[in-house]
């Protein structure tokens, strides 16, 4: 009887054994393999850091040219000092990987359209849109350009080899926490990662143009032309640009020729309709940037500023650093993923950019002899494809192909194996500047070495996609913009909807030269700036892009203030940075206020009406009056559009919020104020906008029960994990802001990195962004600065020689890297 007990122990030990050795299903995702994941020696208890751990530390590695000596800050910012390039991003490379393995890797795996290797298959079609976009293709291209500069090429390597000497010291306690979580391993890193880390950069920049350009065909088509250009106009009263209007542009070098019978083809008849794609940068993803001479500050150098705003994620997006060697010492913020500095400053000069919002991307619509896509129909002729095969790896799945045919436009997006109900029949290939390759490293190592303004035009006039506006200024005392990019010449409206494509007459006739794109230096004015807002006037010879991309209002406060102020010091723009003023609703409240029926509201309702009126205009976090608002604003767009968008089959662009006030401020019989569901009745617009406020004041009586009325509370700021598990984010950050505002701070999205320079002759700078320094989430120095960050404060950024790196106070470890 003995043996029974000991089969039955036998087969609970091997079922056990086998059940922690395997991934069980997990809703959409799995469990890790619970014995690894939980194991004491190897699983995650390991990545828990002590608080007290030393980063001191002599290490040998192999591929150096001399010593590197690195100095770690208290807040974990580390201060490189290396004979020569090569070795400087050698080590760049290995605290990159050191700190924020993980995050490089997993953004390279999501850009390459390789999420289902280490998630399964639901995330196919995530890496599908990927591979059709062409992600995997520009970085290609990249790669291939990257030959014709060998020394450019050598210093990416050298990154890379510093991320691989780090994998290969790796102990199984040591990997990341969440590849255990996820069950897979650390791969060798190349530059083709650092190429496709950048493509994902223009994607995560750029590639709400594809999306725009099928949502404003579907717009076209259900509105026709002429209520189309009402409602997406292609001028904003309140516009003020980036070059101050009246800057007089020479006269343009190419003139690109509109196709006979464009008018009536392309711009009225209904060509195609296509939904979006499923995966979308953020639309608000921009950013503010300023320089003011020193005309204009206390000290009379001057300063720059700058604030990219993006995604709100842990780990951060960028990761502090300083690197110097024999020929120049440059302090900012730094891509994981990549060499160099990507945003800062050296002794010389500082720089910062923004999103340009520039139309990079255009679809057209081909014709296929059959479904093998061997051919299309272009100038009256059948024209051979060729063909690019993806294959997608899936975890515990056979592989999936994609076969994508190459055209003169580009690949293929869309077609007969990649489709849905409004694409369906329809061949659409996209033609995207981020597919023509480039030297990307090349514009930030170029920044990093500037000393002056020409040496910082020869560097962003090398940058192609996506298209930045670059502020400047110098130690010398210049300050300057420039709007950079591969920027397409095009006649009015061309690309804003997907373009014929049987012939060539509607192809790209050629490009912006770099000397004509947007520019200025020193101004009268005594600043420059901008923040995501149309880059000129209408006087600029070219076509700038439909104005869905541009929001006007936080450049136009932008400029108010830096117009109004003087004596300015650093302490002046960090309060700026971070000010909460609301010039949208400046604008909007006298227009509710006007046509509101306000005898018509009940006495609950008034009380709201009260904390609208008495609002300061302010987005702090405790101010009920910007909710009030912004709900009452959302609820006018809402009843002003959703009768006619609501009918529409496929997706559409809402106007932006500028259309819609611009329109009120000069139409009081605005005809879109009238709902087409009572055809018996013509609402005004004072109906409207009374209607709308009702129902926002009986959303609001929840709110209050909820006590979610102030600001902060209702807009309940977060920064998430990569993963968006809840127990690796930051919730309910008291911060205020939120769109149009300077402090562009959204719920999951704003300022992230802010950077104030002053331009003295000895650098003075200030920054902090939503993160820490560490990606591991069992580390104090994981998201250290959130709360500096939610609460407006800005550290004192340590800009050290050497010798001052040896002996400063707040400097706590000392890395050695030698060859060995």
């Amino acid at each position: 009887m003995r043996i029974l007990p000991c089969i039955l122990s036998a087969v609970a030990t091997m079922g056990i054994t086998t059940l922690l050795n395997v991934q069980l299903p997990a809703g959409e995702s799995k469990t890790p393999r619970l014995g690894y994941f939980l194991s004491p020696q190897q699983g995650f208890w390991q990545n828990a850091e002590p608080a007290d751990v030393s980063f001191d530390g002599d290490i040998k590695v192999s591929g150096l040219k001399g010593k590197v000596d690195v100095y770690m800050d208290d807040r974990l910012v580390p201060h490189i000092y290396a004979d020569n390039d090569l070795d400087a991003y050698y080590v760049q490379g290995f605290l990159h990987a050191k700190f924020r393995l993980w995050q490089m890797e997993f953004q390279t795996y999501v850009a390459g359209g390789r999420l289902s290797e280490i998630v399964g298959e639901g995330r196919v079609n995530t890496d599908r849109f990927f591979r059709r976009l062409g992600m995997v293709y520009g970085a290609e291209k990249t790669a291939k350009d990257m030959e014709n500069h060998p020394e450019l090429k050598a210093l990416v390597e050298s990154y890379s080899a510093g991320v691989n000497a780090y994998i290969k010291s790796l102990k199984p306690e040591q990997i990341p926490f969440e590849y255990k979580l996820l069950d897979y391993r650390p791969e060798e890193w190349t530059s083709f990662k650092t190429y496709l880390f950048l493509m994902f950069m223009s994607y995560d920049l750029t590639a709400r143009g594809a999306t725009t350009d099928l949502q404003m065909t579907n717009a076209r088509n259900y509105f026709g032309y002429k209520d189309f250009e009402q409602l997406y106009p292609a001028v904003q009263d309140s516009l003020d640009p980036i070059i101050p209007r009246g800057t007089e542009f020479a006269k343009p070098s190419i003139v690109p020729q509109k196709p006979a019978g464009a008018d009536s083809i392309y711009l009225s008849h209904t060509r195609t309709a296509a939904i979006a794609p499923p995966e979308l940068p953020a639309k608000n993803n921009g950013s503010n940037n300023w320089a003011v001479s020193g005309s204009k500050t206390k000290s009379g150098h001057p300063i720059l500023c700058n604030d990219p705003h993006l995604g709100l994620n842990l780990p951060s997006l960028w990761y502090e650093v300083q690197i110097t060697t024999p020929e120049y010492s440059t302090y900012g913020a730094s891509f994981p993923g990549a060499p160099s500095v990507i945003i800062g400053f050296n002794d010389s000069i500082a720089w910062g950019v923004t999103n340009a919002g520039r139309d990079v991307i255009d679809y057209f619509d081909l014709k296929f002899k059959d479904t093998t896509l061997q051919e299309y129909w272009y100038n009256g002729a059948w024209k051979k494809a060729d063909s690019r095969k993806e294959v997608i790896r899936i975890k515990g799945k056979p592989d999936l192909v994609e076969n994508i045919a190459m055209t003169e436009f580009g690949p293929v997006m869309y077609d007969n194996s990649y489709k849905n109900a409004s694409t369906e029949g329809k061949y659409l290939a996209i033609h995207w500047t981020a597919h023509e390759g480039g030297n990307g490293p090349e514009v930030f190592f170029r920044l990093n070495r500037a000393k002056n303004y020409d040496d910082y035009i020869a560097a962003i006039n090398t940058w192609k996609c996506p298209g930045q506006n670059f502020a400047f200024a110098s130690v010398s005392g210049d300050i300057a913009i420039k709007q950079q990019g591969t920027f397409v010449a095009r006649w009015k409206r061309q690309g804003d909807f997907v373009l014929p494509g049987a012939d060539s007459s509607y192809k790209w006739q050629g490009y912006i030269p770099v000397d004509e794109n947007p520019a200025i230096k020193n101004p009268d004015r005594g600043f420059v700036s901008s923040a995501n807002q149309m880059p000129t006037d209408s006087t600029y010879p070219y076509y700038l892009g439909a104005p869905v991309n541009f929001p006007p209002y936080r450049g136009f406060i932008i400029n108010r203030k830096l117009s109004a102020m003087n004596n300015i010091t650093p302490q002046d723009m960090q309060q700026m940075q971070t000010d909460n003023y609301n010039v949208f609703a400046e604008m909007a409240r006298p227009v509710i206020l006007k046509y509101l029926d306000e005898a018509s509201l009940d006495d609950t309702d008034k009380k709201y009406l009260v904390l609208l009126k008495g609002w300061n205009l302010r987005n702090d976090i405790n101010e009920k009056g910007a909710t009030v608002f912004r709900c009452i604003w959302d609820s006018i767009e809402t009843q002003m559009w959703s009768d006619e968008f609501a009918k529409s089959k496929l997706p559409l662009p809402w106007p932006d919020e500028s259309t819609l006030l611009e329109s009120l401020i000069k139409d009081s019989t605005y005809r879109f104020a009238d709902d087409i569901n009572t055809p018996d009745k013509k609402e005004t617009v004072r109906e409207t906008i009374t209607k709308a406020c009702k129902k926002a004041c009986a959303y609001f009586k929840q709110l209050e029960k909820e006590d979610k009325l102030a600001w902060g509370v209702f807009k309940d700021t977060k920064v998430t994990h990569l993963l968006k598990i809840p127990a690796l984010s930051r919730f309910h950050l008291p911060i205020g802001g939120g769109t149009h505002i300077i402090n562009a701070t959204k719920d999951s999205h704003g300022p992230s990195w802010r950077m104030i320079v002053h331009l003295t002759e000895t650098v003075e700078a200030y920054g902090v962004y939503p993160g820490g320094q560490s990606g591991n989430p069992g580390s104090k120095y994981y998201d250290t600065f959130i709360d500096s960050w939610a609460n407006g404060k800005y550290y004192r950024l340590l800009f050290l020689k050497k010798q001052a790196a040896q002996k400063h106070e707040k400097i706590k470890w000392h890395i050695s890297f030698v060859n060995g």
